[in-house]
C-alpha cells in the first residue's frame, strides 16, 4: 500500500510490520519497526509530515495530497507566519493620557515640583500624589478607566509629582535638601496659586496620602474630601526604618540593586504577586529597574522614614473634611490603615477593603472608579453619569457624540451611600 502523507514523504507498508520512508529531498529509505508501536509512530509521523509541508513551498507538492484537509487543516494553512521581535514592555513611564495633558514647572520654597494637568482647568480640581518609587504616571490605570473618563468630564486633574521623582527627572545636587513630609505638604499651597484653585479632592496612595492628610490637617477649608489608599498615620517602625536605611545606602552606592526592588515589590505588591498577575509584575519591575533615579529615591525615602505622626485620635484633634480610606486585601499595609481609621471620626469616615488585590489602582481600576463615584455622590458632587448612561458611554466611540455633564454646586446628598465599612 503506498500513498503520500500531505506531501511530505512517501512510505511502503509491507506485511512484516514495517514500513520504508522516503525524504521528499533525497528519497533514502529508512526502515522502521511498528510492529508494537505503530499508533504512537503514526501520529508522530503525521506531525513530521505538517512540519515539512510549512517548510516547503514547492507548488507540486501541495497539489499531491491524496486526502483533502479539513477546515481546522484549511484556517491553519491560511494563517501567515508572525513574527514577535518588535513586541517590547510597555512600561508605566511609555504611557500616556487619553486625553490632552501639560506638564507645568511649579516653584515652591523648596524647590520646583511637576505638575501635569488632565482636564478643563476650569472645572472643580482634583489633586493626586503618588506613592514611593513612582510617579503620576501610577494613576493612568485609574483615570483611563473608562467608568472614571466618564465621571471625570466634570473635573480638572492636577497630577503633582515629588522633587526629582518625574520621569526622566535630572538627579538632585547633593548640597540639596529634600523636603520633610510636612514642608512636601505645603509645597501643594504653591501648586493651588499657580493654578489658581482654591480647593480641591485629594487622591493621594501611600506617601502621597500621607503627604495629603498632612496638608488636610493644617488646611481643612481648601479640602473638599480625601481618597486615600494605603495611608499610615504613624512614623516608622524600627524594621521600617532598618529596611530603609539598607535601602538608601545601596541607592546612593550601587543605584537600583535587586534588594531595593525586591522591597518595592513588596510594598506595592505584597507576597507573591506573581500568583495574580505575572504581566502587571513584570512590568514594574522593568519600570523600577530602568526609569527610576536611585539618588533621587534615596532622598524621598529618607523623608518619608522620618516622617512624625499625625498626631490625630478621635477624642482629639483630627482630619475634619470627608475621608474615603481604601486598602487591598493583599496590600502589607492593611494594619496601617485599620490604626488609621481608628483615629478618624467615624460620621465623616469610610473604610474600604478591596478583595484579591494589593496594588488596587493598577488590580482592581473598576472597583476604585465606583467607590469614588459614590463617595463623590455622597459628599454633594452630582455623578456625571448614571449608571445606565455610563453603559451608554462605553458604546460610543466618537467622542463628538458625547453629552457633556455639568457640575452643580448645588444639589446635595445628605446620605453616603457608603457611610459603612465595606468590603467589595
Amino acid at each position: 500500500m503506498e500513498h503520500i502523507l500531505k506531501g511530505g514523504s512517501y512510505k511502503n507498508l509491507d506485511g512484516k510490520g514495517s514500513f520504508a520512508m522516503f525524504d521528499a529531498k533525497d528519497m533514502i529509505p529508512k526502515k522502521i519497526n511498528v510492529k508494537k508501536h505503530l499508533e504512537p509512530l503514526c501520529r508522530h509521523f503525521e506531525i513530521e509530515s505538517h512540519k515539512v509541508l510549512n517548510k516547503h513551498t514547492n507548488s507540486d507538492l501541495l497539489k499531491q495530497p491524496e486526502k483533502m484537509p479539513n477546515s481546522e487543516e484549511t484556517a491553519l494553512l491560511s494563517m501567515d507566519d508572525i513574527e514577535l521581535k518588535n513586541i517590547q514592555l510597555q512600561l508605566p513611564s511609555s504611557r500616556r493620557y487619553s486625553d490632552a495633558i501639560l506638564e507645568e514647572r511649579v516653584h515652591t520654597d523648596r524647590g520646583d515640583v511637576s505638575v501635569v494637568v488632565q482636564g478643563d482647568r476650569s472645572k472643580p480640581a482634583i489633586l493626586t500624589y503618588h506613592d514611593i518609587g513612582l510617579n503620576c504616571t501610577s494613576f493612568q490605570a485609574l483615570f483611563n478607566y473608562v467608568d472614571m473618563r466618564a465621571l471625570l468630564e466634570n473635573f480638572c486633574v492636577y497630577h503633582v509629582n515629588a522633587p526629582g521623582q518625574e520621569h526622566d527627572a535630572l538627579t538632585l545636587r547633593d548640597e540639596y535638601i529634600y523636603p520633610t513630609m510636612d514642608e512636601l505638604a505645603n509645597q501643594i499651597n504653591y501648586v493651588m496659586v499657580h493654578f489658581g484653585f482654591k480647593t480641591f479632592i485629594g487622591f493621594g496612595v501611600g506617601f502621597g496620602a500621607n503627604v495629603l492628610a498632612r496638608f488636610a490637617l493644617s488646611n481643612s477649608e481648601k479640602v473638599d474630601a480625601l481618597t486615600l489608599i494605603n495611608c499610615t498615620s504613624s512614623q516608622a517602625g524600627w524594621i521600617e526604618w532598618a529596611f530603609q536605611k539598607m535601602n538608601c545606602r545601596a541607592l546612593r552606592s550601587r543605584g537600583m540593586t535587586q534588594n531595593v526592588i525586591d522591597y518595592l515589590m513588596w510594598h506595592h505588591f505584597g507576597r507573591f504577586p506573581e500568583d495574580r498577575n505575572q504581566d502587571l509584575v513584570q512590568v514594574y519591575r522593568s519600570y523600577f529597574m530602568r526609569s527610576v533615579n536611585p539618588v533621587n529615591l534615596a532622598m524621598l525615602l529618607e523623608s518619608y522614614t522620618s516622617r512624625t505622626d499625625l498626631g490625630i485620635s478621635r477624642d482629639g484633634p483630627s482630619i475634619k473634611v470627608p475621608v474615603l480610606n481604601i486598602t487591598g486585601a493583599l496590600s502589607p499595609h492593611v494594619e496601617d490603615t485599620v490604626t488609621f481609621n481608628g483615629r478618624l471620626q467615624p460620621s465623616n469616615s469610610t473604610w474600604m477593603k478591596i478583595s484579591d488585590s494589593a496594588m488596587v489602582l493598577e488590580e482592581q481600576p473598576q472597583k476604585i472608579s465606583e467607590a469614588f463615584r459614590l463617595f463623590l455622590q455622597g459628599e454633594g458632587y452630582v455623578a456625571p453619569l448614571s449608571p445606565t448612561k455610563i453603559v451608554a458611554f462605553r458604546r460610543l466611540s466618537d467622542a463628538s457624540r458625547r453629552r457633556p455633564c455639568r457640575h452643580s454646586p448645588v444639589i446635595r446628598i445628605t446620605e453616603n451611600p457608603i457611610s459603612e465599612a465595606v468590603v467589595c
